[in-house]
């Protein structure tokens, strides 16, 4: 038997366009988690799986050797999962009410797979803020540009493309 899960969430984001980094200011979401038996445990799961989302989308970034496929970021040196920093500053979670699955085990459904689906956010919010930065420096807004991978320093920076000549001052 198959059933729906739903869930929702926004992000607001901070991006220095000069050095690339970002905070992620504030998370909202929703989730539809059925009846739930302990929503405390619930909260923490949907927020345990956000953060692995989000460093799957800003800082996990997976580089392969070329000739033999071997993963040359395979340590804790340059292979860099979220940290404390990294958790939103102000982060709200709400359960759906009045939700119940009638297929589901005692009523409940899937709850620590859609938070991580729901991290893209964050990556839309960091694109949203280098479209701005772009439009900033004279680029056409709807010029499309690529980010090939997650959202790293290096990306954010080069996909930025501001003209220095911006931050001096005369």
């Amino acid at each position: 038997m198959t059933y729906r899960v739903g869930g929702v969430a926004f992000a607001e984001v901070e991006l220095d366009v000069l050095t690339g980094e970002h905070d992620v200011l504030r998370v909202d979401m929703i989730n539809d988690v059925g009846l739930s038996l302990n929503p405390e445990l619930d909260i923490g799961q949907i927020e345990g799986a956000f953060i692995m989302g989000l460093g799957y989308w800003t800082s996990e970034h997976i580089i392969f050797d070329k000739k033999t496929g071997e993963i040359l970021t395979d340590r804790s040196w340059n292979y860099h999962v979220p940290l404390a920093k990294d958790i939103p500053i102000d982060f709200r979670v709400q359960l759906r009410r009045n939700s119940y699955n009638p297929v589901g085990t005692l009523g409940g459904k899937a709850l620590s797979e859609p938070p991580i689906a729901l991290s893209i956010s964050v990556a839309f919010a960091l694109r949203e803020a280098i479209v701005s930065s772009r439009k900033d420096s004279g680029y056409p807004s709807n010029e499309w540009f690529e980010v090939d991978g997650p959202f790293t320093l290096e990306a954010n920076v080069l996909k930025c493309d501001a003209n220095l000549k911006e931050f001096l001052f005369y």
